[in-house]
């Protein structure tokens, strides 16, 4: 079994361009999969049933693995009994017929408008990197990029006049993300004054650098993040990702379509851009809470003032 194994790392590693870290965990996962295989009697994986890979998936919620977690691992399974099949190394994929287990999606956590407009004013364009710093974030919340996709933009990635960027995602794909106005100002002063003074005599592909000459590192800007939301009054936990969620939430509360939201986001199921209606559909509740004088938990004016008073 380890001999087809190693020929689906071979093919994920060269045909879908996966990283090396989801490739270590298919890996693993089906490492896992070959040893509970065996304690049930199978010894050949190509003739492994519907039912083995079921009794498998509940063997691993036995042990305390969580929904999220047993997902990825029939993702595994699927991907590699699919490989055996489309190669003609086994006949039939005992994972065709099996539902995704599926866990309660928390809803994603974002900043609101006046704390978007605060983060965003904070870096200080006194100084050459606070140009680099507050273009960072502009286009961040402007695109709703990965970390990992804005810190990978090159210098030839964004096409000012035409206001788009070509962002890397996930296995590789490429697309296409608009810029907003604000956005393609604040990296044309990068681009014309601080990213040739930050980097002095240094060469460098990469679009926002660091004095070394080097781009950012993951790590590297969301240490820039958490001082730019202490320095702007911002306590909630704060991370890149949250700047995505704005992104996308935002579009949804003025009513942009889900399929286009789902393409700058690069998402490849429309299923996960929805989470996005359900943040909107929860906020528009609290909002009629709040406000509707029939609500259960409506507060009239007088009431909240004089309790604000005491």
């Amino acid at each position: 079994m380890e001999g087809l194994l190693d020929a689906f790392i071979a093919f994920i590693r060269a045909e879908r361009g996966l990283s090396g870290k989801t490739v270590d965990a298919y890996a693993a996962d089906i490492n896992v999969y070959f040893e509970d295989l065996r304690s049930r009697g199978v010894s050949d994986v190509t003739q492994a049933r519907q039912e083995d890979v079921s009794a498998h998936l509940s063997a691993l919620g036995k042990r305390g693995l969580g929904k999220r977690s047993q997902a990825r691992h029939l993702a595994a399974l699927r991907g590699f009994h699919r490989f055996l099949v489309a190669e003609r190394m086994a006949d039939k994929d005992p994972t065709e017929d099996l539902d995704t287990p599926r866990s309660a999606r928390k809803l994603p956590s974002f900043l609101t408008l006046e704390e978007v407009e605060q983060l965003l004013a904070a870096p200080d364009e006194r100084t050459s990197t606070g140009v680099r710093d507050k273009a960072m974030l502009e286009v961040l919340y402007a695109t709703g990029l990965r970390v990992s996709e804005l810190c990978g933009l090159g210098i030839n990635d964004v096409q000012l006049t035409a206001g788009y960027l070509v962002a890397k995602g996930k296995g590789a794909k490429e697309r296409l993300v608009p810029l907003g106005s604000v956005a393609i100002e604040k990296v044309q002063a990068y681009l014309a004054e601080s990213r040739p003074a930050v980097l002095g005599r240094r060469k460098s592909q990469a679009l926002f650098v660091t004095p070394r000459g080097s781009g950012f590192t993951r790590q590297g800007f969301w240490k820039l993040l958490k001082r730019y939301a202490l320095k702007a009054g911002i306590l909630k936990p704060l991370s890149p990702h949250k700047l995505r969620h704005s992104f996308a939430t935002h579009l949804v509360e003025r009513g942009a379509d889900l399929r286009a939201v789902q393409q700058m986001l690069g998402h490849a199921d429309l299923a996960t851009t929805q989470i996005y209606t359900h943040v909107n559909a929860a906020r528009l509740r609290s909002v009629y809470d709040e406000f509707h004088p029939r609500s259960d938990v409506f507060v009239p004016k007088a009431k909240k003032a004089r309790a604000a008073a005491r």
